[in-house]
């Protein structure tokens, strides 16, 4: 009589906080916040959306957790390096990050509850403008800039009706079907002479402001004390 054999089950992973974490983060990458319920991401850990609350108090506790990853996946080493070189790298990545992440412009500086990589990151921006030779009101004044200047961009490039070069070259060659080039002639020049040129990337256009800001910052650091002449 042939053995009969048991069959082998295996078990489901331990729920923990860092996983109803990072559940939730895919429903937001996937749908927005409005995706974002507990009862969804209970189907989707395969649990009772009660069992959550055992790992997070409820959803703001969910979305201060959710920002305090994004800010982790911000790049940002300032030890022994270039303070523009830093900053720079730390804003593409910002940048980049939020375009992932597209939920989360406008709620990054939002929390009143700011979880241990967001505060960790906020410290390591201050070190680096201050070890930079920045005074404290300096920095205030950097970080405020740096950071509309990426928020800014980022919520720019989310609204424009195009994701890549050949959307925007498409988009480009209705508009110039609809708007005759003789009544709006700067508009045409810049459509044809720029946004339909092989390899544009509307995200360059960050770099040349971010650059720009920092020139801007590296005057005011070398000479915090200048006072404008009064005419």
């Amino acid at each position: 009589m042939p053995t009969r054999t048991k069959a082998t089950t295996h078990p489901r992973a331990r729920l923990n906080r860092d996983r109803v974490l990072r559940a939730a983060l895919v429903l937001a990458d996937q749908g927005g916040l409005e995706a974002l319920t507990m009862r969804r991401l209970g189907e989707a850990l395969g649990v009772e959306a009660m069992s959550l609350y055992n790992h997070v108090s409820g959803k703001e506790d969910l979305l201060d957790g959710l920002v305090d990853i994004v800010f982790s996946e911000i790049d940002l080493h300032c030890g022994g390096r270039d303070w523009k070189r830093a900053m720079r790298r730390r804003a593409i990545s910002a940048r980049e990050v939020l375009a992932r992440h597209r939920w989360a412009n406008g709620l990054m500086e939002s929390r009143l509850h700011p979880g241990p990589e967001t505060l960790r990151h906020h410290d390591a921006v201050l070190r680096c403008l201050r070890e930079a030779g920045f005074s404290i009101a300096m920095s205030a004044h950097a970080y405020s800039a740096l950071d509309s200047y990426i928020y800014g961009f980022a919520l720019q490039q989310r609204s424009l009706p195009f994701d890549s070069g050949e959307e925007a070259t498409a988009m480009v060659e209705i508009f110039l079907r609809q708007f005759p080039a003789d009544l709006f002639p700067h508009l045409a020049e810049l459509a044809t002479e720029h946004v339909m040129k092989p390899g544009y990337d509307y995200a360059k256009e960050f770099e040349f402001g971010l650059d720009l800001i920092l020139d801007g910052l590296d005057r005011k650091r070398a000479r915090p004390h200048t006072v404008r002449a009064r005419g």
